[in-house]
């Protein structure tokens, strides 16, 4: 039997941190309790950049920065992965500020199957018969929601969609974790300092109403990178099959923090849903591990 390694063992405590402080995010974001959504949005994107400067000069890592910023014409897929993030983030800022996390921790348990639809269908992907079950089970689940409960879980789709389109458009990106998130952050920067200073003009700005509320908006910077960072430590160390069981603490954590802090209620109906979700899951995890177990 294998003994772990000590970068193995790195890896594991990096993935362990980085998706727990994901899972997290929602006691983080509930404390923006009066700020609306889009504007934490433009403050994260805003202060996330200003982080990101620091941590690249630290880190040396101007270099792909600058090869991409000086290829214009090839920053269309990072401009797309910008849009696309945006809206995921401020989706699910939105999500926490109306108590809707549990939507919110679906389209994250949804993502890796979205990942696999669009794959085949963008991509041309082949992928197993079991692989085909989990989606369509998935489907249902969905459909499930939208015919039975005559509810539109339309937090769930945009959050798993936009996630899964980022992964996507983030494929044909050559920049690293880190270097692309900087430069997708830049890219909204503009925008969201002209919306940070129509708030201020107009009078609607949250960021002067206490200092606490101002060092919070800063933290979103902070917030929004470390994660990233130990995600990035992880990958560099562990197999993807290991990171991509990691991956599922982060919206089993946001599913219990909605239960058991926000008190959301959680009908028969939902909760089938979600065991939808989770057989579809199990059947797509177990396909993958016992693929990649064939190919070793």
């Amino acid at each position: 039997m294998k003994t772990a390694t000590p970068e193995a063992t790195k890896g594991v405590l990096y993935g362990l941190s980085a998706y727990t402080i994901w899972g997290c995010f929602p006691l983080y974001f509930a404390l923006f309790a009066g700020v609306p959504s889009y504007e934490v949005l433009i403050h994260r994107v805003i202060w996330s950049c200003v982080f990101l400067v620091v941590v690249v000069t630290v880190l040396k890592r101007w270099q792909p920065v600058k090869v991409a910023l000086a290829r214009p014409r090839k920053l269309g897929f990072v401009f797309g992965c910008a849009v696309f993030i945006a809206v995921n983030w401020g989706v699910y800022i939105y999500a926490v500020e109306t108590r809707h996390v549990l939507q919110a921790s679906l389209g994250y348990f949804l993502t890796p199957l979205v990942n696999v639809g669009l794959g085949m269908l963008v991509l041309r992907e082949t992928i197993s018969r079991v692989q085909v079950v989990a989606v369509v089970l998935a489907a249902v689940a969905i459909l499930y929601q939208l015919f039975l409960l005559g509810l539109v879980p339309w937090i769930t789709l945009v959050l798993a969609f936009s996630f899964g389109t980022y992964g996507l458009l983030r494929k044909q990106v050559e920049l690293d974790g880190l270097s692309g998130l900087f430069v997708e952050t830049l890219l909204l920067l503009p925008v969201s300092l002209l919306v940070l200073g129509w708030l201020g003009s107009a009078g609607q700005s949250h960021f002067m109403d206490s200092t606490a509320l101002a060092l919070l908006l800063v933290s979103s910077g902070v917030v929004t990178a470390v994660p990233l960072l130990l995600f990035a430590g992880a990958a560099r160390r562990l197999r993807l099959a290991t990171v991509g069981f990691l991956m599922y603490i982060n919206p089993t954590l946001q599913f219990f923090i909605a239960l058991f802090v926000f008190d959301e209620p959680m009908s028969g109906e939902k909760l089938l849903s979600f065991v939808m979700i989770w057989i579809a899951l199990g059947l797509y995890s177990w396909s993958a591990w016992a693929g990649r177990a064939r190919s070793v």
